[in-house]
């Protein structure tokens, strides 16, 4: 009840008021009476009205005020005619929340005191945040975010925007309060904001804008000079100044996008005016500040490309260009409205820029009770192709680092969890904010010591693993990974434990350890794979760091390979503190020379005679053209104090030509079970000075020419005998014994005698019976020779032979006839069964016009573009050797030279 009576008092008093300003704080029951004030309000600014008043309560309460919801009311004095009362007309409200409270003094009869009144948008300055991250929202979507936070309702705020801004990957609230952040954001954007009053409910309503039509239209006042407080109530504007400042003449603004690197993102050179500016502007501004990802459209561009933010920093230049100031006695001016000024002097005294609309952007309130209101104005000239732009705000900058953990959506990952091109995600420890698990922020370049073109440096990060954000420039919105930082809980793997160790290592023990104390310097490569496969330098040593070897050590308890494709050399020859170059083969290829020389000189006494030759021409090519500095790809092995191979099981040597064994001094092979010797074509032993012996201790000892004759022949005596059994000599068709020109021929049964000179028989008897005779079996030798499997492999070329020829079509004929035609099978190999008879063959392929000869039964016979043929050399132009067969044998020459040049040898 007291309540209603106090409020009823309340409302009679401000009827009968004389003073124009009245002040209501929600939840006050005293009586406050208006002092004096002066107010602001800007464009993109929070207006400010302190307001001093006095009350006959002597000690109001702070609880009582601050953050209370309060009105100020600009209106009339009311008046009486007639006996009838006019009330007050209300001309403006202000509403918003106290923020500032002081007692300036009393007397016995009052207090005064003094409130500052901003709208509850103001509060948003006390949300003091240290670091907020903000994922995939565009600008106008964390406003509306935050200002949700602070319980602003949706009538509360509203947008009206011309453009539709994209979603950014990352913003960061840095050290900024959420009314600072919100407007840094909406100042980089060109986006203003102002307050209006809402009819229904009597509160402020934001509405943030881009474009002229968020503007107040309609205000008119015309130009009059009031005197003394008599204005006979007709508002009016006077003292109207301008102010006119040289501004950049056009922008151009570039940036770069790791993204699409490759694209140059450079804008157009921005001018608002189009040209209209020439003589009053002066500079082209050029900005390098990472902000776009696109160039954009040059006449329309897209929110937030190259050539929207050049033309948004020449609109933000040109705002500043003009100011226009006046002083007015109305209180409805708002910031952002549309003025019109008008002039009912004839001629106008108007300045030609005042006598267009004008923008108020600015204005500056004054009033009390002795002194009639006073609103000092600032504006713009209004302009339909430029709109009005908040100045920018700069982005806070971040100096040093940020700590965070690289995350992923799977917990306890094993991996790395890496966006498509290689980037991370973080969680910041300084974020509060729940985020997707894995998403936490923007994905996040590392930054290596070294990187190009799909190579560098990277070690994948794990889940949890601590690392270091820092900021291109210190820009907030753009971090990266600077490093990676160990912990008590993920901790070192050097510590002072092995200090002296250099260790590079990955979460599943793959290892490059340098060990650098003195005297016991390794260096170990190694993988938990295959049972430890490790690769271990210098000095070796154990887990318990025990020695256990000097030199190095290639290991795997899994498969093994050493490939080299040039050749290879393994050696033993000591090169101390590697003193020589790698491919130092003086040993052994004098190894090699001092066994051709021995190989020459037992072929010259087997040519003498007459046996078979060694073949010295193979051999030498091995050395000059494959062996020495490894010039083709050979495998050369050299020891100085012996080679040994050994195995339980199988030993297989194989050679696709010659097989060559020199020794210089004694040859030795020895087998429990059989030694089998066998040859396509000849055997031939030979002894050049201490003969040759073949013993069976048991066992028969059979030789057999199976398809020709057998020779026996000696110097000197030839002994045939047989100590514990008999000697059989046999013969099918002839048996002839010769000496001295003497001969007995045994032939159809009849045994012939002859001499030049006498026959002596000496015998204690001659018998002479009738006819007898006496058979042998003779045993029966192969007829035919039996086939044998024989393959030809196809290859691309000599430089790739790993590119197979496959499934191709071919011809084969032998002895000039077609014996077998279909496709090479998947490996390039042509398979066919041999006959001794074959002389030659011919393998022509129909797709490339090539065609190979192969001389089977004379390997001297080939000629060298067919050699080098087999081994990939091939016509590039097929068409051209179908014609001329000959000229695509000299270029396969040509082009065999090229690749592999001669090596002269005088001694051939």
């Amino acid at each position: 009840m007291s309540e209603i009576l106090t409020s009823l008092t309340k409302t009679e008093q401000s009827i009968h008021s004389l003073n124009r300003y009245q002040l209501n704080i929600q939840g006050c029951e005293a009586m406050l009476d208006v002092e004096n004030f002066t107010g602001r309000e800007m464009m993109s600014d929070t207006y400010r009205y302190r307001i001093t008043f006095t009350s006959p309560v002597q000690d109001i309460q702070h609880q009582k005020i601050l953050r209370r919801s309060a009105t100020f009311t600009f209106r009339t004095l009311g008046e009486k005619a007639f006996g009838i009362t006019t009330p007050p007309q209300i001309r403006k409200i202000v509403h918003g929340i106290i923020t500032d409270f002081k007692r300036l003094g009393s007397s016995r009869d009052e207090a005064q005191y003094q409130i500052t009144l901003e709208p509850k948008f103001a509060l948003l300055s006390r949300q003091q945040r240290s670091y907020r991250f903000f994922l995939n929202q565009s600008v106008p979507e964390i406003v509306e975010s935050i200002l949700r936070e602070h319980n602003f309702k949706g009538w509360e705020f509203e947008f009206n925007l011309k453009n539709t801004y994209p979603k950014r990957e990352q913003i960061n609230q840095v050290n900024e309060s959420d009314r600072d952040f919100i407007e840094r954001l909406l100042s980089e954007l060109g986006i203003f904001y102002t307050f209006r009053l809402q009819p229904d409910s009597q509160t402020e309503v934001i509405h943030f804008g881009d474009k002229q039509r968020c503007y107040e239209y309609g205000k008119t006042l015309p130009v009059n000079s009031p005197s003394g407080m008599n204005d006979h109530g007709e508002y009016a504007i006077w003292a109207l100044t301008q102010r006119h400042q040289v501004v950049e003449h056009s922008v151009q603004t570039k940036d770069y996008n790791y993204r699409i690197a490759q694209h140059i993102l450079n804008s157009a050179q921005a001018d608002v005016t189009r040209g209209d500016g020439e003589n009053i502007t002066y500079g082209d501004v050029t900005y390098y500040k990472p902000r776009h990802l696109t160039v954009g459209d040059k006449l329309s561009p897209e929110p937030e490309t190259a050539n929207f933010w050049a033309r948004l920093d020449h609109e933000r230049f040109l705002a500043s260009q003009t100011l226009l100031h006046a002083k007015s006695t109305d209180p409805t001016l708002m910031a952002g409205q549309v003025l019109t000024v008008e002039d009912t002097a004839l001629p106008s005294t108007l300045p030609e820029i005042f006598q267009s609309p004008i923008l108020l952007t600015q204005l500056r309130f004054t009033g009390s009770r002795a002194e009639a209101l006073q609103v000092k104005i600032t504006a713009v000239p209004f302009s339909e192709s430029l709109c009005w732009r908040p100045p920018l705000k700069p982005r806070p900058v971040i100096s040093g680092t940020l700590t965070a953990r690289i995350t992923s959506p799977i917990a306890n990952d094993l991996y790395a969890h890496q966006h498509q091109n290689g980037q991370y995600w973080v969680k910041f420890d300084a974020d509060n904010d729940k985020k997707k698990q894995g998403y936490e922020s923007m994905p996040v370049r590392l930054a290596k010591p070294y990187g190009g073109d799909t190579y560098g440096f990277h070690f994948p990060l794990i889940q949890g693993t601590e690392v270091a954000i820092a900021f291109h420039e210190g820009d907030p919105d753009r971090p990266y990974i600077a490093h990676a930082l160990h912990n008590s809980y993920r901790v070192d793997h050097v510590t002072a434990r092995n200090h002296t160790r250099n260790v590079i290592r990955t979460p599943a023990n793959n290892k490059l350890r340098m060990e650098d104390k003195r005297g016991q310097e390794h260096i170990k490569l190694s993988t938990e794979y295959g049972g430890k496969s490790q690769l271990n330098l210098g000095h070796l040593v154990n887990s318990q760091n025990t020695k256990r070897g000097d030199g190095f050590e290639l290991r795997t308890d899994s498969w093994g390979a050493i490939r080299a494709g040039k050749g290879l050399f393994i050696s033993t020859d000591l090169r101390a503190g590697a003193s020589s170059e790698q491919l130092d083969l003086r040993e052994a290829c004098q190894q090699l020379k001092d066994a051709l020389d021995l190989t020459g000189s037992l072929r010259e006494s087997a040519e003498i005679a007459k046996a078979e030759l060694a073949d010295l021409k193979n051999q030498k090519q091995l050395l000059i053209q494959s062996i020495e500095e490894l010039k083709q790809a050979a495998l050369l092995m050299s020891a100085p104090a012996g080679i040994a191979m050994t195995t339980p099981k199988t030993m297989q040597i194989n050679t696709g030509q010659s097989l060559a064994i020199t020794t210089a001094d004694q040859t030795d092979i020895s087998a429990i079970k059989r030694i089998t010797l066998a040859a396509g074509k000849a055997i031939s032993l030979f002894a050049r000075e201490a003969g040759m012996k073949l013993f069976a201790n048991k066992g028969k000892i059979e030789m057999q020419a199976q398809g020709d004759e057998m020779h026996l022949s000696a110097l000197k005596d030839l002994t045939m005998s047989s100590h514990a059994g008999k000697t059989i000599i046999s013969a099918k068709d002839e048996l002839l014994l010769m000496c001295g020109s003497a001969y007995i021929r045994l032939k159809n049964g009849e045994i012939e005698y002859g001499s030049p000179a006498n026959q002596i028989v000496k015998a204690s008897n001659w018998s002479v019976q009738g006819a007898e005779s006496m058979d042998i079996t003779h045993p029966e030798f192969p007829q035919s020779i039996p086939k044998q499997s024989m393959r030809f492999q196809l290859f691309g070329s000599p430089l790739s032979p790993t590119a197979i020829r496959d499934t191709e079509p071919y011809e084969l004929y032998a002895n000039g006839e077609l014996i077998q035609k279909g496709l090479s099978d998947k490996e390039g190999n042509i398979t066919i069964e041999h006959h001794a008879s074959i002389d030659s063959y011919e393998i022509k392929l129909p797709l490339s016009c090539d065609s190979y000869q192969i001389n089977i039964k004379n390997a001297g016979e080939e000629k060298e573009e067919n050699n080098i043929a087999r081994e990939g050399f091939r016509m590039i132009n097929p068409g051209i050797a179908a014609e001329n067969p000959k000229q695509g044998a000299d270029w396969r020459q040509k082009y065999f030279s090229l690749l592999r040049p001669k090596t002269h040898d005088n001694n051939e």
